[in-house]
């Protein structure tokens, strides 16, 4: 057994999907389906029950998973160990991100972070069923580190630290009763179509409990797996309105933002495990991360 192989079971064990999974670690897929054929024939097991549409764990697969989870975070930890003495950090971090970062600069941190340890290997990973599915991947040990948007729940083995807090705002066209008001409240937009994230997303949940606080029932007809800039373009194009942070609003000058009534905050977080669990190289990324969060704050 390689410990490519081990990368390449976890990969699938996360996605669930062959073709995201050899886009992940970077092989065509015939060569990931070898390498997880041959892994199987070597345990005596299967690992991936094939029978159904979707693939998925079977009992073996799962205990496994979290045995191979065990041997690249030992090996992740090994391979930072010794950096110190070559004078430079190694090994490779595995980071949740976003699709904001609101008024965090994100992108210059990852970039001081590669000049400073150009032999890290950062690997970016984006869900698509919303970041709080970040704590469960941090539990077990595939990431290392994640940002997550307004989380459902704080898990005691993680460490959560809040990186930043901004208010929302209420965006439409220029035609839209709301336009010229100075303030919107949640009651009064119960019969709007939006435009949103579907749901899982930190963001989606955000303006669905605002609803429900006031008794309204949102009504998101447009869901939008994507960044901020999709979403603008389909207010734009009168679809119906959406809901932003306030740094994200101020990009769409063609837009109107409207300040909300009943106050909605956007809290994003920084996951990991304790310090004592995190290799040098993750480490140094969370401190960067950290000191972004105290400029954003600072701005």
């Amino acid at each position: 057994m390689e410990l490519r192989q081990l990368e390449h079971f976890v990969a699938v064990a996360d996605e669930l999907n062959f073709t995201r999974a050899a886009a992940r670690v970077h092989v065509v897929q015939s060569a990931l389906s070898t390498s997880i054929a041959k892994l199987e024939r070597e345990l005596g097991v299967a690992l991936f029950d094939r029978t159904r549409q979707q693939i998925n764990l079977t009992p073996a697969g799962e205990r496994f998973r979290s045995h191979a989870e065990e041997v690249r975070r030992s090996v992740r930890a090994a391979i930072g160990s010794v950096g110190e003495f070559r004078g430079t950090l190694s090994g490779t971090v595995e980071f949740g991100s976003l699709i904001s970062f609101g008024p965090m600069d994100v992108a210059r941190a990852l970039g001081d972070f590669h000049r400073l340890h150009p032999y890290v290997r950062l690997r970016l990973r984006l869900s698509q069923s919303g970041a709080s599915a970040y704590l469960a991947a941090l539990i077990e040990g595939s990431l290392d580190l994640a940002l997550v948007s307004v989380p459902d729940r704080f898990p005691p083995q993680l460490d959560m630290r809040l990186m930043f807090e901004e208010p929302m705002v209420f965006v439409c066209c220029a035609d839209h009763p709301m336009a010229r008001r100075k303030t919107a409240y949640i009651a009064d937009l119960a019969d709007d179509d939006l435009v949103g994230f579907p749901p899982g997303f930190g963001l989606r949940r955000l303006i669905d409990d605002a609803f429900r606080t006031v008794g309204a029932d949102p009504r998101t007809r447009y869901e939008v797996p994507a960044g901020f800039a999709a979403i603008a373009e389909l207010v734009g194009n009168g679809l119906g309105p959406a809901f932003m942070p306030a740094s994200e609003a101020a990009k769409f000058r063609n837009l109107h933002s409207v300040e909300l009534g009943d106050p909605v905050t956007w809290q994003v977080f920084l996951a990991s495990p304790p310090a004592a669990r995190m290799t040098p190289a993750t480490i140094a990324l969370a401190d960067l991360l950290l000191d972004a969060a105290v400029c954003a704050r600072e701005r």
